[in-house]
């Protein structure tokens, strides 16, 4: 079964390396979808994959630095998209 996740992250997650770390940890659970650092200083991201690995992504990109701190994670869930490959940086 494949999900599709929309989050939005607040905190210290711009200059940080947190759309590099996302990019990484979603490639090593087998996700697609994208990141990108929001005019706010927020970081959007939106990840489609199994619901296991959907939910092991946000621990994997927090448990990676010592510098992203989160204030703030918002999920909703969004339809996904057929025939997607890859994650990236956008």
């Amino acid at each position: 079964m494949t999900e599709r996740r929309h989050y939005r992250f607040s905190g210290t997650v711009q200059g940080v390396g947190f759309r590099y770390r996302a990019c990484w940890a979603a490639q090593h659970l087998g996700l697609t979808g994208w990141v990108e650092n929001l005019w706010d200083g927020s970081v959007e991201l939106e990840a489609q994959g199994e619901p296991a690995a959907l939910d092991r992504l946000v621990e994997a990109i927090v448990r990676s630095s010592r510098y992203i701190e989160l204030a703030d994670v918002r999920m909703r869930a969004v339809p996904p998209v057929p025939g997607e490959s890859g994650f990236r940086v956008r």
